[in-house]
């Protein structure tokens, strides 16, 4: 008993000691405490957000397939695990492309010989061959010196300027990285803009001062706040800006080898349909430049009108672009400046100009569809792109950035050559400059479409869909294209390429629909990535320097979306047939499910 009393007396005062040791005893203490405790857990999730993301999101998804064990819903749970953290990017956007190397062979959907393969396929291939070509053109700068040349021929009004530049970007990114492209652009736009400053000329921020914060007239009238201050740019230096962004997003749909969406289109229709005909390089051009063009200048038309009052004489916009005379000329005197820098076209600049239009030749030429391509004409076997591009890669390891070999045998001592040139690119260049990760991100993308078939999942979630295969394919298109178009806004392009293209393959053969139909206008519209700095890199790239607000972007680069959209929309239907004929049902299309 008295042991019972002793255990009775303890709690109690252990029940004291805890009680006034938290302050219950006081409720204004109480609420401090609780009041501490709550900004301690916000800051801990604030800092390891990301860490606790990575370990819960998949015991959250368990019941995906735990409920009904199946090879597609062991499937679908590594598609939305991806999904989670390529949106979120609480991994590395490459390290989550290799889970499929991880949970495919042991969840029983794709074994590691197969998985594995989907790393380095031949549109993998083509995407380093491609970015080997764009290093190499901009490691001689070749690309500054196109630019300013084109910027010098079409004028440089503020308009005409503004028109050069998103030009010159378009054209450059249709053949390197959108990010590449853009980051070229920039420093001219900012160098042009300053001296235009400099002799006078216009501005390139307010004249007043912006202040950042909920209630700035508050701010200004406290003694005791600090006021931030930044400086605002003018509605003429955000339309050069952020339309050099735009012109880099839209012109890498041009060209097959412009972004990494058309290669992760290529891919995964390949993948899906290997009895079909492929994405040919000369193709894709003839119904994408059409597009890019009509999307590049009726947004260009935007974008001046919202920021340069074009169509809108009197406006406050319009009456500030008006520079004169004078302001061209010092403008192009800036651009015959930067050409002088750079001297004449160097022997190394040359050659690498030539293996460029190599490579398009090579590309265009493979198989043109109205003459015999020279692919068939040396080999039965199939000859992709991939090998057009390495072809050149292999070139310009070859061929010397010096032409002093040509001194080899003269008789002036002086002139003979003392140690070799170096080639055209050296592989530590290539290393340093080409961006391995995306190659594991293509990969990735690959390995979920092959794992996605091969499990079934794609059909299990058409039969889910229901209505929505019975729907005019006009209408499927709408939908996959505006659900792309929004995603895109937030996450990765080629991560969000990654899981609606799968979804897209698995309706057009449910519902009896070419795939190219559905699946590129889908893959083009994870492109058009306007609206957010964070959208991608272009965006981000071209913000920056000029201080544009979010809101800014976000108004403006809704706009293009729906210009690009609606081009998409009513340009698309008209040329496709004219390509592939994607109004009859290829017979490849009911086959490739029993070759497989």
């Amino acid at each position: 008993m008295s042991l019972f009393w002793m255990d009775k007396r303890a709690a109690k005062t252990i029940w004291k000691a805890s009680f006034y040791s938290f302050g219950w005893h006081n409720p204004v203490k109480t609420l401090e405490n609780m009041g501490k405790t709550y900004h301690m857990l916000a800051h801990a999730l604030k800092v390891y957000w990301k860490s606790l993301f990575v370990v819960l999101y998949p015991l959250v998804l368990l019941p995906v397939f735990l409920l009904n064990n199946i090879a597609a819903l062991r499937c679908l749970y590594v598609v939305l695990l991806m999904a989670g953290y390529w949106v979120l990017e609480a991994l590395p956007l490459p390290v989550t492309s290799l889970l499929p190397m991880v949970l495919f062979p042991l969840m029983g959907v794709l074994d590691s010989d197969k998985t594995s393969l989907c790393y380095l396929k031949e549109t993998n291939m083509m995407f380093v061959g491609g970015l080997i070509i764009a290093i190499a053109v901009e490691h001689c700068n070749l690309h500054t010196r196109v630019a300013l040349h084109v910027i010098k021929l079409v004028g440089c009004s503020p308009k005409k300027l503004n028109l050069g530049l998103i030009t010159v970007t378009m054209f450059v990114s249709m053949w390197i990285s959108n990010t590449a492209a853009t980051a070229m652009m920039i420093p001219i736009i900012e160098a042009t803009l300053k001296e235009l400053e400099s002799q006078g000329i216009g501005n390139m921020y307010e004249d007043d001062i912006a202040e950042i914060g909920d209630d700035a007239h508050e701010k200004r009238q406290s003694r005791n706040q600090e006021v931030v201050e930044t400086k605002r740019p003018t509605r003429t230096t955000m339309c050069y800006f952020i339309s050099t962004a735009y012109a880099a997003s839209i012109g890498g749909n041009g060209c097959i080898v412009g972004s990494g969406t058309n290669l992760t289109f290529k891919g995964i229709y390949e993948t899906s349909f290997p009895n079909s005909p492929g994405v040919e390089f000369a193709k894709w051009m003839m119904v994408n430049i059409p597009l890019m063009l009509i999307m590049m200048y009726l947004s260009l038309a935007w974008l001046q009108f919202w920021f340069m009052g074009l169509f809108r004489p009197h406006s406050k916009d319009a009456k500030k672009i008006r520079v004169g005379t004078q302001g061209e000329i010092v403008a192009r005197k800036l651009i015959c400046q930067k050409i002088e820098e750079m001297g004449p076209m160097s022997f190394h600049e040359a050659s690498v100009a030539v293996c460029f239009v190599l490579s398009v030749l090579l590309w265009f030429f493979r198989k043109p569809q109205f003459i015999t391509g020279w692919a068939e004409l040396i080999t039965q076997h199939k000859v992709k792109d991939a090998t057009a591009a390495l072809i050149v890669v292999m070139l310009f390891f070859i061929i010397p950035a010096k032409p002093d070999f040509i001194h080899i045998f003269s008789k002036d001592e002086t002139k003979r050559p003392k140690t070799p040139s170096p080639a055209l690119l050296t592989w530590k260049i290539v290393q340093q400059k080409l961006p391995w990760g995306l190659i594991f991100l293509l990969g990735g993308g690959f390995a979920l479409a092959e794992g996605s078939k091969a499990s079934g999942m794609n059909h299990f979630i058409v039969l889910y869909l229901g209505d929505v295969v019975t729907l005019p394919r006009i209408a499927i298109m709408v939908i996959a294209c505006l659900l792309a178009c929004l995603l895109t806004q937030f996450s990765s392009n080629i991560a969000v390429c990654n899981v609606i293209l799968p979804v897209m393959a698995e309706i057009s053969e449910v519902a009896n629909i070419h795939p190219m139909y559905l699946m590129m206008p889908a893959a083009l519209s994870c492109s058009f990535a306007y609206c957010l700095p964070v959208s991608t890199p272009p965006n981000a790239i071209a913000a920056a320097p000029c201080n544009m607000p979010s809101s800014e972007m976000a108004k403006v680069g809704a706009g293009v979306a729906v210009i690009s959209l609606l081009v998409l929309f009513c340009v698309f239907p008209l040329l496709a047939p004219l390509i592939w004929d994607v109004d009859t049902v290829p017979d490849w299309l009911n086959t490739t499910n029993l070759d497989v």
